[in-house]
């Protein structure tokens, strides 16, 4: 699952090396973003998402699903996995929210950037902190393609149930994303349940490091 701002197309690098290696790949848009922009509105939330992925799952008769989710998605894809742990192999959080709460709210975020009306625009200034990385062809390809966030995406929390316990969990950690991966890994910031990578890059490893991000997702689908 993509995070904010974001769609299916930001995957766009990894899929194919994935599905060299004989792995199907389902690269999700959230309704409201990317190709589904047109679907955008007030009410669009957590909720929504949380569907988007369980149709997908539903719809295309999948099993022993590796669910990736990115950023602000990792509550999505925590809560998706919640709700159908019998489909779901493993959770991969690529630099993303990590739910671990059960049974109480969790997950809200405040408003942390300006927004236009019930719409999150895109801030151009994260190149500066979290994606220096992305520069040249890359930056243009991205800027062109990014469109605005329904809020309740950030504001909505989930509430996760003791199933979500079962599902195994993967972590993808990245040095110039914004988080102290240090800190992380020492378990500051809540422990690290299951395996994890850290990659040398900003906070958008599938367009910056798409080969060292497929090999882990690929890792992952192994255990």
């Amino acid at each position: 699952m993509p995070g904010a701002w974001l769609g299916g197309w930001v995957w766009k690098k990894v899929t194919p090396l994935l599905e060299k290696r004989g792995h199907e790949v389902y690269p999700v848009t959230l309704t409201g973003m990317g190709d589904r922009v047109h679907l955008a509105s007030e009410s669009v939330g957590v909720e929504t998402g949380i569907q988007d992925v369980l149709n997908v799952i539903k719809f295309n008769d999948l099993g022993d699903v590796v669910l990736a989710g990115h950023s602000f998605a990792g509550k999505v894809v925590a809560a998706a996995a919640d709700r159908a742990p019998e489909r779901v192999r493993s959770l991969v959080y690529v630099d993303a929210v990590r739910p671990q709460k059960i049974g109480t709210p969790t997950g809200a975020f405040a408003d942390e950037w300006p927004l236009e009306g019930w719409k999150v625009p895109f801030p151009m200034d994260v190149f500066d902190t979290a994606g220096k990385d992305i520069r040249g062809a890359d930056r243009e390809w991205m800027i062109s393609k990014v469109t605005p966030l329904p809020v309740k995406y950030f504001r909505d929390p989930i509430t996760l149930s003791e199933k979500f316990l079962s599902v195994k969990k993967a972590f993808a950690l990245c040095t110039e994303g914004g988080d102290p991966v240090d800190e992380i890994v020492a378990g500051k910031w809540g422990k690290l349940d299951g395996p994890y990578r850290i990659i040398d890059s900003g906070h958008w490893p599938m367009i910056t490091r798409p080969v060292e991000l497929a090999d882990f997702l690929a890792e992952m689908a192994r255990i």
